[in-house]
C-alpha cells in the first residue's frame, strides 16, 4: 500500500490516485500536525516541492515542514534540481538548496535527486503558438547544450531508491538522459511534425517580463550550464531506460496540439 498526501482528497487527481490503489491522506503543509498525522506508520517518503503557485519562501517552508514531520520514517527521497546544491542564484533552485541542507542535517536517512531540464514540460501554449508558425522558442543559444530528462525517468529512479534504500542512502544524484542543443531539438521537431521548425532564442529581458525566476535559470544554463557525467550515471543505473527527446516528440499528437485555437 502506498499513501498519497493531498490537501483535497476530493480532487480529480486524488480520486484517480485512489482508483490506482493509493491510500489518500489529507495534509496541509501549513499545518504540521496534519502532516504528522498523515505520515503516521509510513516507512518511506517521496517528496517534491514547487514555488509555482506560491513563492520560493513558501516552498522552503513547506519542504522543511515535511522533513520535520517525517523524522520517524526510515527514508526520504527528495526531488530537487540539478546543480541546486551549488548556490546558483536561481530562486527556485536556491529554495530547494535550503530544503536539501535541512534534510541532510535534520532528516532521517535521505536521498536527493537533481533532475536536469524536463523534456515533458516544454510544450505549453507559448511553445505551441511558435511551432504553429514554424518557430521553436527556447531562451538558449542554438549551439548551447542542455541536459534533459523525462519525468518518467525521474519517477523510475525515485522508485528504485525507495526499493533499495541502502544503495541510495546519503547520496545526491543529478539526473539526465541526454544533452541536446536547441538546434538539435528543432531538427527533432521538424522530423516529428513534418514541416520545417527553426530555433529562436528570445532575449532574457523578454523572458524576465514573464518570470524573473525563469530568466535567471536560462541565464545560468547559458553562462554556466550543468555538468552531469552521463556515461557514469547511466552505467550506475542500468535498470533505467532513459527516454530521448526525439522519441518523446515523435510520440506526441501533433495534429491535435497544433490545431489553431478559437479566437
Amino acid at each position: 500500500m502506498f499513501h498519497a498526501l493531498t490537501r483535497n482528497p476530493q480532487s480529480p487527481a486524488a480520486q484517480e490516485l485512489q482508483r490506482l490503489g493509493a491510500d489518500i491522506a489529507h495534509g496541509d503543509f501549513e499545518d504540521p500536525t496534519s502532516l504528522r498525522t498523515a505520515l503516521h506508520g509510513v516507512r518511506s517518503v517521496f517528496a517534491v516541492t514547487t514555488p509555482f503557485g506560491t513563492d520560493t519562501d513558501a516552498e522552503t517552508r513547506h519542504g522543511i515542514a515535511l522533513i520535520d514531520a517525517a523524522r520517524d520514517v526510515e527514508h526520504i527521497v527528495f526531488t530537487s534540481a540539478s546543480n541546486a546544491d551549488r548556490g546558483t542564484g536561481i530562486p527556485h533552485f536556491d529554495s530547494k538548496q535550503r530544503i536539501e541542507e535541512h534534510l541532510v542535517t535534520a532528516g532521517p536517512r535521505w536521498t536527493v535527486l537533481g533532475p536536469a531540464a524536463f523534456i515533458d514540460d516544454k510544450f505549453g501554449d507559448w511553445t505551441l503558438n511558435g511551432l504553429r508558425e514554424g518557430t521553436f522558442h527556447l531562451p538558449l543559444p542554438s549551439d548551447r547544450e542542455l541536459h534533459l530528462v523525462a519525468v518518467r525517468d525521474i519517477a523510475d529512479v525515485a522508485a528504485l531508491a525507495l526499493e533499495q534504500p541502502d544503495r541510495f542512502a546519503g547520496r545526491r544524484l543529478d539526473l539526465a538522459g541526454e544533452t541536446l542543443t536547441p538546434a538539435a531539438m528543432a531538427e527533432a521537431l521538424t522530423a516529428a511534425i513534418g514541416h520545417p521548425i527553426r530555433h529562436h532564442c528570445p532575449p532574457l529581458d523578454v523572458v524576465a517580463r514573464y518570470s524573473a525566476d525563469l530568466a535567471a535559470m536560462f541565464g545560468y544554463f547559458t553562462e554556466v550550464g550543468t555538468d552531469i557525467d552521463l556515461p557514469r550515471l547511466h552505467a550506475e543505473l542500468p535498470e533505467i531506460t532513459w527516454h530521448r527527446y526525439a522519441d518523446f516528440v515523435r510520440g506526441l499528437a501533433w495534429p491535435e496540439l497544433l490545431q489553431a485555437q478559437p479566437a
